[in-house]
């Protein structure tokens, strides 16, 4: 077993589920969030009865080391049984190395907003993806604003680059184009060069597709370089965290779209705070998008075996059909793997978002 779980042992008389959210790496920052949302998610189903009569509990794993490492534990504790069910938020890749190894054993959800396309048996995901979250934030862009000149900066992995495709034919779908693209590794601190060609492309508007604190580092090396006063951001990927990292003066025009914001007035969100508040305090990480998918990846987690009567991903798989759930984001349905959710735009007021429509 991986060292990090060899603490573990059996116990049949719960349901455990492996918490997979990075905590180091560029998404690290938003990890408390991930980790307080699903273990509030476990308690307000521990009050109901927890599922098929089963308390449930969460196991962390740490979802921002290299994938294979990542893979690697999950597994173990899938074989040994010291885990029944895998969710919570991470980078494609650490996906892709996840989902093969275990995705046909134990049911997995996975929360973060990808590139789309993933059919592996026994995954699902309550993500966003690029068709219902970009190319309508990018047509709206388009047409109230008049963006006709993107270009993307993404992190270079396959998220950032199967989007950036995607990307291309949005801008043409909306009457423009993509004038250029450039990524980077993750954990890139020197923006010097990708600032230049952001400028000598006379673009209106950059495509951010950034993780965490590389997405936060940009943010304020934009700003310095005073492209924030001729050129909009829009990015996929950007929580109420890593605005109150990048400073209120450096998102400037920055938009986001994403199916949760904060600031959302909705009672199911007034209800999410107040439990959210009264559970952590008022010392806990902002809420956000990011971290409230893992909400969501216990909430689906736990319908989806509830439907099936059982922890079998077989049947689970079967029974799967469409399934319904209530959360923070209203009520959700899924859809043979993905749900299906409203998606929402949203634009930077300091260290807040303001929605400013449903996409």
């Amino acid at each position: 077993m991986a060292a990090g779980a060899s603490w573990l042992t059996v116990d049949r008389g719960v349901v455990s589920i492996a918490l997979v959210y990075p905590m180091r790496g560029p998404a690290g920052m938003f990890g408390p969030s991930c980790e307080l949302c699903a273990q509030l998610a476990v308690e307000e189903l521990n009050r109901r009865g927890g599922v098929l009569g089963r308390e449930l509990r969460l196991v962390p794993v740490d979802g921002g080391a290299p994938p294979a490492e990542v893979a690697a534990e999950v597994e173990a504790l899938v074989s040994v049984g010291a885990v029944q069910g895998v969710t919570g938020w991470h980078i494609s890749s650490v996906r892709q190395a996840v989902a093969p190894r275990i995705a046909h054993r134990v049911p997995y959800v996975y929360t973060a907003l990808y590139e789309g396309g993933e059919r592996t048996e026994g995954v699902f995901l309550t993500s966003e993806t690029p068709d219902a979250q970009l190319w309508p934030a990018m047509r709206v862009l388009a047409g109230d604003l008049g963006v006709r000149r993107w270009f993307v900066v993404g992190n270079d992995y396959v998220w950032p680059r199967r989007t950036t495709r995607a990307a291309h034919r949005y801008a043409l779908r909306s009457g423009g184009r993509v004038v250029g693209q450039h990524f980077l590794p993750l954990e890139t601190h020197d923006y010097t060069e990708v600032l230049r060609r952001v400028e000598h492309s006379d673009a209106d508007a950059v495509l951010m597709l950034l993780v965490g604190a590389d997405a936060v580092r940009f943010n304020r090396a934009f700003a310095r370089a005073g492209l924030d006063q001729r050129c909009l951001r829009l990015s996929t990927l950007m929580d109420e965290n890593m605005l109150l990292a990048s400073g209120a003066a450096n998102t400037r025009g920055l938009f986001s779209a994403a199916g949760f914001f904060a600031g959302l007035v909705t009672q199911e969100n007034l209800d999410f705070h107040g439990s959210f508040g009264r559970r952590f305090g008022l010392e806990a990480p902002p809420l956000g998008s990011l971290g409230e998918s893992c909400y969501e990846g216990v909430m689906l987690l736990a319908a989806l075996i509830a439907k099936a009567g059982t922890l079998d991903v077989r049947a689970v798989e079967a029974s799967a059909g469409v399934v319904t759930y209530d959360g923070p984001r209203g009520e959700l349905r899924l859809r043979r793997r993905h749900v299906r959710q409203r998606i929402y735009l949203a634009e930077a007021d300091g260290l807040d978002f303001t929605v400013l429509t449903e996409l």
